[in-house]
C-alpha cells in the first residue's frame, strides 16, 4: 500500500506523469495476481478507420507507378509525379485495380473534389500523388492548396455544424493538435496578442497541460478560472457553466480564454445558452477577448458548433484528426483562423517599438513584414522565421489528412460517426453497469471520456458524515492507487484537470468493453471498502 505521504508528493504532479508511477504499481501488481493491466488513463483510442487509410495506401501504388513512368533508368531510384494527363492515367489505374482495397474510397474521393469544390482534376490528382510521394517541400507551406478546401469543408461540416461563415477560414496543418497549441501559444506572445503577466481564463475541469502551460516562464500568465459548477436536480455534477461564472470574460482585462469544447475530462459540450453568452461578451463588453478553442471531440457529439463558428471573429480554433479516426500516431492537427478575425487589428494597434521589433522579425521573409497575417506568423514562428521557406506538415501526412477529410464529408449518412459514437456509449453503459448506479442521459456529452467525482457520490449515496470522514483521513489520489494495487487498473485523477479532487477520469476509447464493467466493479469496491473502515470506526 502506498503511504499517505507518498501519495501527497505525487498529487503534485501532472496527471499523466502520476498515471506512470499508477502503471508500474498495476504492473507490479499484474505480475502478482496474474490479472491483465487495464490501463484507462489515456484517451488513445482502440480503433482505426479504415477506408481512407486503405484509400492511402493505394494512393502510394499509384504514386510510385507515376514516379517510375516519369524515369526508371536505375534500379531501386525512380522520378517524381508528373501533372499532365495524370488524372485520366489515375482512371485507369483504379479501374485496373478495382478489386483491391480502397480502390473505390479511392476514385470517389477524387470525384468529390473535382464535383463538390470544382477541383481541375489534373492539378487535384496531381496535388495527392505528388504528396504521398513526398518528394517536394510543402507548397504553399502553410498548407497545400487543394487540402485546404477538403479540410475547410471538413470542419464546417463537423465542428461548425454545417454553418458556412461569411469569410472563410485559413488554415495551418500542423503536427497533431499538440504542435498547434503550442505555435498559438508562442506566437500570440511573439507578436503581442498576449504578453507576460496579462491576465486569462481558463474553462475547468480542463486538459492538464493548458493548466500548466501558462505558468511556464516564457509567458508567466496571471490565470483565472471559469469552472463549470452546475449540478441537476439528483445533485449529479452536468460540468456546464453559470453565465455569471461566464460573465467573468466580461473584464477587458481578461485578454483570452481556453476552452476544451466538448471538454476533457468530462466530456461534455457547452450548452447554447453558454457558447452564445461567450459570443455576446466578445460582441459587446470584451471585444478584444482573444477565444482559443481545442474542438477534438466535438465529431462525438450531434450538432455540435463550434466557437469557431460562433465568435469566428476572437476564435482561434484548434482541431485534431487523432481521435476520431484512430490516428494518435498520423500528428495530424490544424489551425483556423477565419479570414476576419480581430488579430489583424491587434497587430495594426501594436505601439511602435513592437511593430519595428516584429519588422525586423519578419524581415528576411517579406519586404513588407508588416502585412504578414497572423496565421501565416504562425507558420513562420513554427519554424523559427529563418526557416520559413522549409515550414509545413509533410506531405504524406497532408494526403491522408485529406483522406481522412473526404471519407467523412462523403459519408452523407453519417454512418461513421455514429458507429464511433456507439462504441463510446456501450463502454458508458458497461462502466455504470459494473458500478451499479444509473446510466447518465445527456445529449451534450461527447462520452469520449467519464468523469466520476466520487466524493459527491458518496455524499449523496451514503451520507456527509462518511465524506467528511474520507477528506480527513485520505488523499484525494487514494482512490486512484488502490485501484492500481487492486485490480490493476490505471485511472487519471480528476484535481489534476481542476475538477473536483475526488474525482477520477476513465478514457471509454481504448479498452474492450467488458474491460469497463470491471473498471465499474472495482471502483464500487474500493468505495465500499473505505465504507467498511468507516463503519467499523
Amino acid at each position: 500500500m502506498v503511504d499517505r505521504q507518498a501519495e501527497r508528493r505525487w498529487e503534485s504532479l501532472s496527471p499523466f506523469e502520476l498515471k506512470n508511477e499508477l502503471i508500474a504499481l498495476a504492473g507490479e501488481r499484474n505480475g502478482r495476481n496474474a490479472r491483465a493491466l487495464l490501463n484507462a488513463g489515456r484517451g488513445n483510442p482502440n480503433w482505426t478507420a479504415t477506408a481512407p487509410r486503405e484509400a492511402f495506401f493505394l494512393l502510394g501504388s499509384f504514386g510510385m507507378a507515376e514516379a517510375r513512368r516519369d524515369w526508371d533508368e536505375w534500379d531501386g531510384l525512380a522520378g517524381v509525379p508528373r501533372e499532365d494527363g495524370i488524372a485520366e492515367r489515375m482512371t485507369a489505374f483504379l479501374r485496373d485495380n478495382a478489386d483491391r482495397p480502397g480502390a473505390e474510397q479511392l476514385s470517389r474521393s477524387v470525384a468529390w473534389g473535382v464535383d463538390r469544390l470544382g477541383f481541375d482534376p489534373d492539378a487535384w490528382v496531381w496535388e495527392l500523388t505528388d504528396a504521398v510521394v513526398g518528394d517536394h517541400y510543402p507548397d504553399p507551406v502553410r498548407m497545400l492548396s487543394h487540402v485546404e478546401r477538403v479540410v475547410h469543408a471538413y470542419l464546417v461540416k463537423e465542428v461548425c455544424d454545417g454553418h458556412d461563415p461569411a469569410r472563410p477560414y485559413d488554415l495551418f496543418a500542423t503536427e497533431g493538435g499538440t504542435a498547434a497549441m503550442c505555435y498559438v501559444f508562442d506566437s500570440a506572445v511573439i507578436n503581442g496578442i498576449l504578453r507576460p503577466e496579462d491576465t486569462i481564463a481558463l474553462m475547468t475541469p480542463i486538459f492538464s497541460p493548458y493548466l500548466e502551460i501558462p505558468h511556464l516562464e516564457r509567458y508567466r500568465f496571471k490565470t483565472i478560472e471559469i469552472a463549470a459548477t452546475k449540478v441537476n436536480a439528483s445533485g449529479v455534477h452536468t460540468w456546464q457553466y453559470d453565465l455569471r461564472e461566464l460573465d467573468k470574460l466580461s473584464d477587458p482585462q481578461v485578454k483570452a480564454v481556453f476552452v476544451v469544447n466538448p471538454s476533457n475530462p468530462p466530456s461534455v459540450m457547452l450548452a447554447p445558452e453558454a457558447l452564445d453568452r461567450i459570443v455576446e461578451i466578445s460582441r459587446t463588453s470584451n471585444p478584444g477577448l482573444t477565444i482559443i478553442t481545442d474542438d477534438v471531440y466535438g465529431t462525438f457529439v450531434n450538432g455540435y458548433r463550434s466557437l469557431m463558428s460562433a465568435a469566428p471573429r476572437n476564435t482561434i480554433g484548434v482541431y485534431s484528426f487523432s481521435k476520431y479516426f484512430g490516428a494518435t500516431g498520423w500528428r495530424l492537427g490544424v489551425i483556423a483562423i477565419n479570414q476576419d478575425n480581430v488579430f489583424e487589428e491587434k497587430l495594426a494597434a501594436l505601439p511602435r517599438s513592437d511593430r519595428d521589433r516584429l519588422r525586423e522579425r519578419y524581415g528576411s521573409i517579406s519586404l513588407e513584414p508588416e502585412k504578414i497575417r497572423f496565421i501565416d506568423r504562425l507558420v513562420a514562428d513554427s519554424r523559427q522565421v529563418a526557416l520559413n521557406h522549409t515550414a509545413g506538415l509533410s506531405l504524406p501526412q497532408q494526403a491522408q489528412m485529406a483522406l481522412f477529410a473526404l471519407a467523412e464529408l462523403m459519408d452523407e449518412e453519417n454512418e461513421y460517426r455514429h458507429t464511433c459514437q456507439a462504441i463510446v456509449a456501450r463502454r458508458l453503459h458497461a462502466l455504470v453497469k459494473g458500478m451499479g448506479v444509473p446510466l447518465p442521459k445527456d445529449p451534450l456529452s461527447a462520452h469520449y471520456y467519464a468523469e466520476l467525482d466520487l466524493l459527491s457520490f458518496i455524499g449523496r449515496t451514503f451520507g456527509q458524515e462518511f465524506a467528511t470522514w474520507l477528506v480527513h483521513n485520505y488523499e484525494p489520489v487514494d482512490p486512484v492507487f488502490r485501484l492500481a494495487e487492486k485490480g490493476s487498473v490505471v485511472l487519471l485523477n480528476g484535481g489534476g484537470f481542476d475538477g473536483p479532487e475526488w474525482s477520477v477520469r476513465v478514457s471509454l476509447a481504448n479498452l474492450e468493453m467488458d474491460a469497463y464493467e470491471k473498471i465499474g466493479t472495482w471502483l464500487k469496491e474500493v468505495v465500499q471498502g473505505y465504507k467498511d473502515e468507516f463503519d467499523r470506526s
